[in-house]
């Protein structure tokens, strides 16, 4: 039993470590002179990401919701909230959305077009790879 247990927590320590390093850099936050670029990506076309080319998504549960967070726990673990460093512009040039923050945990989050704003933890630079999935989508340039 006790061999079982060791393995299983092994596997465990393994797993959140594979995932530590996409976490942590999504969790940096982005300046707010300019916290987003337009980029292009091969299956959704142009879309909106932080500078590290991480692609921003907003929830539907939040835009039904007024833009109220409703990701917490270990939503934000998958989905990490974008915090600002600084004030957010409310536009970038060349990119085509308006930003903004809310409040969250004593922090600013950044919003665009009025919706609180996350990355993908298994995104990588350039790579978006939700859009409609479980009502998340990646934020496209309006």
């Amino acid at each position: 039993m006790r061999t079982v247990v060791t393995r299983s927590a092994l596997l465990l320590t393994l797993t959140a470590a594979a995932l530590l390093p996409a976490a942590a850099d999504a969790a940096q936050p982005v300046s707010g002179a300019k916290p987003a670029i337009e980029i292009k990506t091969g299956n959704l076309g142009k879309v909106i990401a932080t500078p590290a080319k991480l692609g921003i998504y907003y929830w539907a549960a939040e835009k039904k919701a007024g833009g109220k967070i409703r990701c917490t726990g270990s939503c934000a673990t998958v989905w990490p909230p974008i915090y600002v460093e600084g004030t957010a512009q409310k536009h970038i040039k060349g990119v085509m959305a308006t930003f903004g923050t809310i409040t969250r945990s004593g922090k600013r989050q950044l919003t665009v077009n009025g919706l609180p704003a996350y990355t993908y933890h298994n995104d990588t630079a350039g790579v978006v790879l939700c859009d409609n999935v479980n009502g998340w989508f990646a934020v496209r340039p309006k």
